[in-house]
């Protein structure tokens, strides 16, 4: 009996310490999560800073990737990386993430792009165009292939067509037509490159062609937050010289005038007032003649008739150049191949008129712009051990001059973005602190 006793009480003894192992374990993960937290704010901070510097010093300028740290920024007990998008391998068929802040003028913004030109999107169909198109615009009539109140009102469970701007991205989820493989693709984590399970076919989730490329969906070239500002830096308004009027022109001259020599400033007048009327900053360049360091000095002053939705050819992938009219398929890979063999060269709009005969520049001009204002950071962070696995996607405005988070979104529920070679170089930290 007292055996038995003894044993009984030895056993409830390992029950409670085993117990009490797991809770120290999941307390442990839990302030690692925090550490996690915390350190993502804090790099959202510093992303701030860097971005406000940016605006400071070169307005509307994209910061240079090494002048801040985007990899194993370390916050504390915390490690932070800053998943981007890179033009120089191809990010379809890369294994290895790339680190960085994402331009969101690479992307097409769903308030202004036509159904014409969305549907030239990778997975996009002519009727998904035409949705979306009508869930945004501010009419009932409905689009060729497109939906109103009527057919959103026979869903299960019913609701009503928005008929105004999208405020998110993720309001694609509700416009009828859309599908996981639409908005996602391949890319189930939306980070850009090609885990495992995105190249295996059947085996799992997500469904794939398991052909060693990804193929990415709506989610990756899509935006609702692309808008230059109206004003410059000496809160003066930007000159729209594309306006013709003598008030307008004037103020022309005297920007001319301030960067220039009053000889070059005339030159520069004479070729606008005597050519075609200008229709874009694009055409702005090439009737005038400018060098490209010279339209470098006023780019940031001018604009053309829109400021809101252009797409910054600096940093837009070919599939969306390809939206653009006048570039198309054909001229897309052109300019992406250009820009990557010539880095250094990238100080304005200009360096396009090298690419695209003066006709097809001309059309083009009007949906490009060469200058960035807001950007996405998205933040993936770690706590202590390697523990603790946080995601946050913030987009920050700088049009205003200083950085302001518009947009928060949390990913931590997509899994894993960092790819095999992060994820074994933790694993390996875990054992080695064990």
């Amino acid at each position: 009996m007292v055996l038995w006793i003894a044993f009984g009480l030895v056993s409830i003894a390992l029950y409670f310490g085993h117990s009490m192992g797991f809770e120290l374990r999941a307390s442990d993960n839990r302030v690692a999560g925090l550490e996690a937290d915390q350190a993502i704010d804090g790099a959202a901070r510093y992303i701030g800073y860097i971005l406000t510097l940016q605006q400071q010093q070169q307005p509307g300028v994209i910061p240079d990737p090494t002048t801040y740290q985007a990899e194993r920024l370390l916050i504390g007990d915390s490690t932070c990386w800053l998943l981007g998008r890179t033009d120089q391998v191809s990010q379809a068929s890369r294994a290895l993430p790339s680190f960085g802040l994402v331009d969101e003028s690479s992307k097409l913004n769903l308030n202004t792009t036509d159904a014409t030109n969305l549907q030239l999107l990778p997975l996009m169909t002519p009727e998904f165009a035409a949705a979306i198109v009508d869930w945004r615009d501010t009419n009932s009539d409905v689009t060729v292939g497109g939906a109103e109140n009527e057919t959103y009102m026979r869903l299960k469970p019913p609701y009503a067509c928005k008929n105004a701007p999208f405020e998110s991205v993720d309001e694609l989820r509700l416009v009828i037509g859309a599908d996981l493989e639409t908005l996602y693709g391949e890319d189930a984590n939306l980070n850009g490159i090609l885990d495992l399970n995105e190249n295996d076919g059947d085996v799992s989730l997500p469904w794939d062609n398991h052909d060693g490329r990804l193929d990415s969906g709506l989610f990756e070239y899509v935006t609702v937050s692309t808008r230059e500002p109206a004003n410059r830096t000496n809160g003066l308004p930007r000159i729209n010289i594309t306006d013709a009027s003598p008030t307008n022109q004037q103020q022309l001259a005297l920007l001319l005038s301030d960067k220039f020599t009053a000889a070059r400033a005339q030159e520069i007048l004479t070729a606008v007032a005597g050519g075609p009327p200008i229709r874009s900053v694009l055409e702005f360049y090439i009737q005038t003649g400018m060098k490209p360091e010279e339209f470098a000095l006023v780019e940031s002053d001018v604009r053309g008739p829109s400021i809101q939705g252009l797409v910054n050819v600096n940093s837009a992938s070919a599939a969306v150049l390809a939206c653009i009219p006048g570039i198309g398929t054909t001229n897309a890979p052109s300019l992406v191949a250009y820009r990557q063999s010539n880095t250094g060269n990238l100080t304005s709009l200009g360096w396009v008129s090298q690419v695209l005969d003066r006709a097809t520049a001309v059309q083009a001009g009007p949906y490009l712009t060469g200058l960035s204002y807001q950007f996405s950071a998205d933040i993936a962070a770690v706590g202590h051990y390697g523990r603790g696995y946080r995601r946050v996607r913030f987009i920050f405005d700088t049009s205003d001059g200083t950085a302001k988070i518009i947009s928060r979104q949390d990913l931590s529920n997509l899994g894993w973005a960092l790819g095999r070679d992060v994820h074994q170089q933790l694993l390996a930290l875990q054992e080695k602190q064990r």
